[in-house]
């Protein structure tokens, strides 16, 4: 099966291509630019190196979320704009799922984060000792203090990962009380080639949807909605 997999759900735009077993291509950048501007010419470019027709692809996987709301819907748009050309479904990934995975076979939990802005992480954690990354505590939004007694409370050792830790590296270091390290820049951040192997045991799982089913995983409001419901509520109040 091949497979074609988006991440812009944080900082870098990712997108792979997966042939069976086989990663055929991989692209990622990390730059100040819009993923709008850079996922399709990185599709393109990607399916170009490897002299495969975008008409070859047989699904598509892409990171679900959570994660940055602007990225997210640029994948989804992107995911069901091209799905819906070639005819192919789609399946998603949890953002955090995918970042996990990165460190797949690690003999020690993984504690994926990321910077959801007002001191808050979209955080899991995970035992990555097996294929498919094994929940040990969902993912949720949450403060830096919550995750880190969380991460506590488990007494095991444990890597960090994702675009939170450089964001809340002092107070981790300041507040961690069991052993733990840091994932190396290699897999800091997201990867398509993660996302493409987990989507495609999903699609053997049977868990893929006709591109029109899909929509994005936020797991709580974007600011505006919150502003918004604030001036609902305060409204009330008055």
């Amino acid at each position: 099966m091949k497979l074609l997999a988006i991440d812009s759900s944080g900082l870098v735009a990712a997108v792979a291509l997966l042939d069976g077993d086989i990663l055929v291509g991989e692209y990622t950048i990390h730059n100040k630019k819009t993923h709008s501007q850079t996922l399709l010419p990185m599709i393109a470019a990607m399916l170009g190196m490897a002299d495969i027709s975008i008409d070859e692809v047989e699904g598509i996987a892409v990171a679900e979320g959570p994660g940055s709301f602007t990225g997210l819907r640029i994948g989804a748009s992107t995911a069901k704009g091209l799905a819906q050309g070639i005819h192919v479904p789609i399946v998603g990934v949890p953002t955090l799922e995918g970042l996990a995975y990165n460190l797949a076979g690690a003999d020690a939990l993984v504690c994926p984060m990321m910077d959801a802005r007002r001191n808050q992480a979209y955080y899991g954690i995970y035992d990555v000792k097996e294929a498919v990354p094994v929940v040990v505590e969902p993912q949720a939004a949450a403060s830096i203090e919550d995750v880190v007694k969380k991460v506590n409370a488990l007494e095991r050792p444990i890597i960090f990962i994702g675009d939170g830790v450089p964001v809340f590296r002092e107070y981790l270091e300041s507040a961690v009380t069991v052993e733990y390290r840091y994932g190396a820049d290699s897999v800091r951040y997201q990867r398509a080639s993660s996302v493409a192997s987990l989507g495609r045991l999903y699609f053997e799982q049977g868990k893929a949807v006709p591109a029109e089913q899909f929509a994005p995983f936020y797991l709580r409001m974007s600011q505006a909605e919150r502003e918004r419901l604030e001036n609902i509520t305060g409204g009330n109040r008055s």
